[in-house]
Formats: structure tokens, sequence, C-alpha cells
């Protein structure tokens, strides 16, 4: 199995999209962003893309998250926690278990969160529905 790591360095990008100069594909983080609600994922494809810092692949099940995980190798997943069939905990949980996927970054984006919950496996927690702002401020503390 290939190393499923860009081990590249992220290209800075700012806080707010469209400020900068747009980075060139082989240089653009990867997002893996899944979630049973096909807006929810076509409005964070578009509006993350949309910063040209991004290459963002969507899926719409936690079993399809693995498989991309090793095609598309990501830096960062936006995940949902409660999806049909795998939930975003156990994709989560079997991503940190795996010596290629463990340095994965990891966001539970979903409706579920409190601020005081135990999450086990991401790396940080938005509640929905959740604006572009938010998602930046969280892609940059995780890759910076």
């Amino acid at each position: 199995m290939n190393n499923l790591l860009n081990t590249a360095s992220p290209p800075a990008f700012p806080a707010s999209a469209g400020t900068s100069l747009p980075a060139t594909q082989a240089s653009k983080i990867r997002i893996l962003v899944v979630d049973d609600e096909d807006s929810i994922t076509r409005m964070l494809k578009l509006n993350l893309e949309q910063t040209q810092f991004f290459e963002v692949r969507t899926e719409s099940r936690g079993e399809a998250a693995l498989r991309a995980t090793q095609e598309f190798h990501p830096r960062l997943i936006i995940l949902d926690i409660m999806m049909p069939g795998l939930g975003g905990d156990e994709v989560a949980a079997v991503l940190r278990n795996h010596p290629l996927t463990r340095n994965v970054k990891i966001i539970f984006l979903t409706a579920l969160a409190q601020p005081n919950h135990p999450y086990s496996g991401p790396d940080c927690v938005l509640a929905k529905p959740v604006d572009l702002e938010a998602v930046l401020r969280c892609i940059h503390s995780q890759l910076a």
C-alpha cells in the first residue's frame, strides 16, 4: 500500500477565502469531505475549492470514505458523525488505528456537537450549520 500521507508542507492560506494568489494544483491541500447530506458536501466542496488552496473530494458513506482515503490521500478529513452504515466516529477509529492514516487530521462536522462531549478521534469539532470562516479557521489550526 502506498503511503497515504502527503509529506509535503502545506501552503500557507489566509483565514478568509480569496485574498491571496491561487496555489498550483500540485501544492493544493487535499481534503476529503464525508457527509450523507448532499447539500453539505456540495457546499463545502464549492466553497473550499473557490479559495484555490484546496482540492476536495466528497463521499456520502463511511465505507466509501475509507476507500477514498487510500486512493485520494487527504491531509485532512471533514467527517459527519451520524451516517448510515459506518458512522464518522467508527471511520475515525479505523483511521486512528492504522499506521498510514493515524496522522491525517480529522474534523467532525455534526448536528450533535456539544461543547463538553468527549468525542474520540477528531482534532476539531464543528456544529452544523457551519459557516465557511469557521471551517477555514479549524482547517488552518489543524494544518498550521
